[in-house]
């Protein structure tokens, strides 16, 4: 996907190797069982759920999945993550490790409780 901004999330996973593919369903459906409601989207050109705003992105690279709960994520799990290179609002999990799903589906459900509590965004 060099260059190019995938139109939906489908585009987007079938870009990748097939073992990447597998991996990327996996974070997908995780977050979809999470977050029910959440709509999908593509925004900085990776898969994004949103919620009365952003709730969580994920990307693709060489090494790892990218997966961005947030800052407000990040921190609220900073003991269960630990073990991964993090950021202020990102995570780093390796490809080559089992995806810790239930990991990432506590911090989506703790990403939804968040953006329920505040006021709803208007569309624009």
């Amino acid at each position: 996907m060099k260059g190019k901004v995938p139109a939906s999330i489908d585009e987007y996973i079938a870009s990748f190797p097939e073992a990447t593919r597998k991996i990327l369903e996996q974070v997908r459906a995780t977050v979809r069982k999470a977050a029910p409601k959440a709509e999908e989207a593509i925004k900085y050109a990776m898969p994004t759920y949103v919620m009365n705003g952003n709730l969580v992105h994920f990307a693709a690279f060489t090494n790892h999945i990218g997966f961005y709960p947030t800052p407000a994520g990040t921190d609220e799990f900073k003991q269960e993550l630990s073990k991964f290179k993090t950021g202020k609002g990102s995570v780093q999990f390796p490809i080559d490790e089992p995806m810790p799903l239930s990991l990432i589906s506590k911090m989506v459900k703790f990403r939804v409780e968040g953006n329920l509590a505040k006021p709803a965004k208007k569309k624009k």
